[in-house]
This record gives C-alpha cells, sequence and structure tokens, in this order.
C-alpha cells in the first residue's frame, strides 16, 4: 500500500486555484503515492509521514520541454564563445559537429551529468531529444526523473567545406531507417508502467529532413496523441536555406505541408518573419503560429551567449504564441533559464514590461506541460502528481523573504533547491541528488571530453585543433 505523506504548514506554497498559480499562506501539502490528494488549509486525516514546511516555498516540477542532455555537458569550456562568422555566428553547422561525444560511455556521462543539474535545479520533468544508445531509458528510469524520450531522426546530415556555405547529405533510406527504430521506441515506452516515461516524436530539423518523413512522423504522433517537435527558425541560414527550397519561412512550410498545430512544438522559433536581422518583406509567422496553437520551446542561454535572441517573449505572447521553456545547452539549469529569459526579452524590448516573472514561471510549468498535453504535472492541485520542488526560504539567497518566486526566479536560482519530489518519490535530498553519483560522473565527462579533443581535427573541415577553434581565454604559461 502507498504511504501518505503530509507536508505541514508550507509557509509558502505555489498552488493552482484551475485556472492560475496562486500562492497560500501555512498551507497542507498532501500526496499518497504519486498522487497529489490535498492542497489547502490543515490536512486532518491520519497519515504515514510528516514533514514540517515552516521556512520553506514548494513550487511544482518544472517541466524541460527541450534538451540535449547526452551532448551537451561535454562541451562545457569549449563553446562558450566560438565564433563562425560565416553563419552569423550559430555554433550549429562548424561546432557542434566537431565537438560531440566519441562513443556511448561519453553519452552515458553527459546524460548523467545533465539528470543531477536538472534536478538541483528543479526540473521534474525532462523532453530529452537525443539519438538512440544503449542503456538510454534505462538511465533516465533510474534517476527518477519523469522523462519523454524524442529520439531523433532526420534523411540529411548537414556539412560545410568552407566556413561560409551549408551543405546537405541526403540519404532517404537512412531516414527512413531512422525513423523506423524511433517509432518503435515511441510504441514502446508511451505509455510504460513506471507512469514515468512516455515519448515525443522527434524529426531533428526542419531543412534536414523531407516533407514525406515530416508528414509520416507527425501522423504518428496524431495517432498515439503524442507531442511532435521540431528545430525550425533556428539561424539564419536555415531561414534563407528554406526560402531558396520553398520561397516560404520555416513556419509557413510547415504549416503548407499541415504539419502545424497544437502538438507541434517549435524549437526554437528564433528567427521568424519579423525578426530584425531578417529584414523580411512578411510578417505572417507569428500569427500563423498562435493561429494553429503551436508551442514554442525557448532556450535563452544558448542563444545569448552567441548575440542571438528571440524578438521578443512579450511580443509572442501578446500574439497569443504558447511559450514554454527549455535548456539546450549546459549548464542544463532551469532556474537560469528562466532568469535569462526574463532580462534578455526586456533588453529586446527596451522595456521591463516586456515581460513578467511569472509569464516566464507559467512557460516553465503549465506552458510546457500544456505542449505536451497533461494537466496533471507543472502545477500543484489534487489529482495532479506529486511533483514539486521544496525551497529553503532560510537561505541567504532568499532573504529577506518578501516574494519568494520572483526572488528564486532573480536572484536565488538553484542554490536554495533543498528537496525533490518526482511522482512521491524523493529524488534530491538536502541538496543532493539521490540517484546519481555526480563526482564519479564529473570524473568520467572528464575523460569522455578528453577523447573528444583528441579527434576534434579530423573532423574538422579545416583540420583545425580545439585550441584554434576555441582557444582559452588567458595565454598559458607553463612552470619548469
Amino acid at each position: 500500500m502507498s504511504q501518505t505523506t503530509c507536508i505541514r504548514g508550507v509557509d509558502w506554497l505555489v498552488g493552482w486555484d484551475g485556472r492560475q498559480h496562486v500562492y497560500l499562506r501555512n498551507s497542507d501539502l498532501v500526496f499518497k503515492g504519486p498522487d497529489i490528494i490535498f492542497v489547502g488549509d490543515r490536512y486532518v486525516d491520519c497519515v504515514d509521514i510528516e514533514l514540517s514546511g515552516k521556512d520553506r516555498l514548494i513550487i511544482p516540477g518544472l517541466v524541460d520541454i527541450h534538451a540535449h542532455p547526452t551532448t551537451e555537458p561535454i562541451r562545457k569550456g569549449i563553446t562558450d564563445e566560438t565564433l563562425s562568422p560565416g553563419f552569423w555566428h550559430s555554433s550549429l553547422y562548424e561546432h557542434l559537429p566537431v565537438f560531440d561525444p566519441v562513443d556511448d560511455q561519453g553519452r552515458l556521462a553527459c546524460l548523467k551529468v545533465a539528470l543531477a543539474e536538472l534536478l538541483l535545479s528543479g526540473v521534474t520533468t525532462l523532453v530529452d531529444l537525443s539519438s538512440p544508445f544503449e542503456g538510454w531509458a534505462e538511465t533516465l528510469l533510474d534517476s527518477g526523473i519523469r522523462s519523454f524520450v524524442a529520439p531523433s531522426f532526420r534523411d540529411a546530415r548537414w556539412f560545410t567545406t568552407n566556413g561560409h556555405s551549408l551543405e546537405y547529405d541526403w540519404d532517404y533510406e537512412a531516414g527512413k531507417k531512422a525513423f523506423r527504430k524511433a517509432q518503435k521506441i515511441v510504441e514502446h515506452v508511451k505509455n510504460h508502467p513506471s507512469g514515468r516515461l512516455s515519448a515525443v516524436v522527434s524529426p531533428s530539423q526542419v531543412d534536414t529532413c523531407s516533407e514525406e518523413l515530416l508528414r509520416d512522423s507527425h501522423a504518428l504522433a496524431r495517432d498515439h496523441n503524442l507531442s511532435w517537435t521540431i528545430h525550425a527558425a533556428q539561424s539564419v541560414t536555415e531561414f534563407h536555406e528554406m526560402q531558396r527550397r520553398h520561397g516560404m519561412t520555416s513556419i509557413q512550410w510547415l504549416d503548407s505541408i499541415d504539419v502545424l498545430d497544437e502538438r507541434s512544438v517549435i524549437a526554437h522559433g528564433i528567427f521568424l518573419d519579423h525578426h530584425p536581422w531578417l529584414h523580411w518583406t512578411s510578417q505572417q509567422d507569428l500569427k500563423l503560429l498562435s493561429d494553429r496553437g503551436a508551442t514554442i520551446a525557448h532556450c535563452p542561454t544558448v542563444f545569448s551567449r552567441r548575440g542571438i535572441a528571440l524578438n521578443t517573449f512579450g511580443a509572442y505572447l501578446d500574439n497569443g504564441v504558447r511559450m514554454s521553456i527549455g535548456t539546450d545547452t549546459y549548464p542544463h539549469n532551469m532556474l537560469d533559464e528562466c532568469r535569462t529569459a526574463v532580462i534578455v526579452a526586456r533588453i529586446i524590448g527596451q522595456s521591463v514590461t516586456d515581460v513578467d516573472c511569472v509569464d516566464v514561471f507559467n512557460a516553465a510549468t503549465v506552458g510546457g506541460a500544456n505542449a505536451l498535453n497533461r494537466d496533471d504535472i507543472g502545477r500543484l492541485a489534487v489529482g495532479c502528481k506529486a511533483d514539486f520542488s521544496i525551497i529553503d526560504l532560510t537561505s541567504s539567497s532568499m532573504r529577506p523573504v518578501r516574494e519568494p518566486l520572483r526572488s528564486l526566479i532573480t536572484v536565488a536560482g538553484n542554490r536554495p533547491v533543498k528537496d525533490v519530489f518526482t511522482h512521491g518519490e524523493q529524488v534530491v535530498s538536502n541538496g543532493t541528488v539521490l540517484n546519481i553519483d555526480l563526482e564519479l560522473e564529473l570524473t568520467r565527462l572528464h575523460a569522455a571530453q578528453a577523447n573528444m579533443l583528441n579527434v576534434v581535427s579530423k573532423r574538422d573541415w579545416k583540420n583545425r585543433s580545439d585550441q584554434e577553434l576555441a582557444p582559452l581565454m588567458l595565454k598559458t604559461v607553463e612552470s619548469i
């Protein structure tokens, strides 16, 4: 029999009133097994476990709608400031194919480090866009996080031979094979008995997939009532390539082939036809996204490092576009992403009124949940899953305590995250991840990065070393 746990007298609890998040003061949160059975004034029935909510803020588990945890952690200290002038300084085309794990052991170390970072920043649900490998789903399950596997597939890989023109190596049979493999994974996990594992259908990029592959994959998502996600409008290079091929933007083309709808999650949706870098002649994309009910997976950190930004978070909301938040890079810290989203939006919008913290918090919780067609995560109410984080209000980063949620986003970040529960099970205790040996995995990641750096020159179009592609900040002087 499942035990009943009551967190008694929570100082601040972000509850859900059926329409929006609200602050509840001195309330009880009660869950039995994976489900919340009570939120509100004093719970009077018997419980098996009682915990104190004094000096605590409880928030719903954050929903990371877009991440690449099997590749990104290995790039720490490498792609922070890399230059790619031929591609508007996007790192997609010259750097990501070069700085990539060399084997499954490297991918596994990346994954475990990223999962630990996510849990420590209050993430309880993850959409993992990865290429499938042995042990992938098992590792996600073992971590305790709620996972949506999104095995990637495509018809073409991109490459450059000169650093300024992008070419595509098309192999439609390989694309179909990868799609069939992804389909088997999706069908196997979508109703997993754990209750914590499901799937999202994930063609890789709008410019590397044929119309047939996109239509077939979208039909798979529709048939199984799953979300469908794709990278689109993520670079200036892609924008002009799609104009060259189809005479329309990526968003318009997706709409023209009937794959843009309420189950579509567009990552990253930056270079729409209104973006000032494009100086384009139409402004249709925002309305299309709104009319079709699609969701943007906004990942501000990785793009802001390259001087690239959504224009703007507030403008998308004002046009009725659904927004969610993802990590997409190291560190996998959702609270950092929320803070960056707020700051960048206000700078690009040139006004503090462009976006409020609550808008970004909504995107990181119910926005992601709605994109996954889930009304039982991303919020705390009776009938929802017991996915939540406990924030220590005695932490110096949270004091004085007047507006705790805004302080968490704008000041504290992940520092005061004390405990995290997913599906009613504790996965972080007193700031320590319970199911991952983070120190061990960091050691393994260090070794995996060294292995990767040994082959960089063989992968680069110009045979450049890692020091040439990503030089150190300072001159290095060796001691004699």
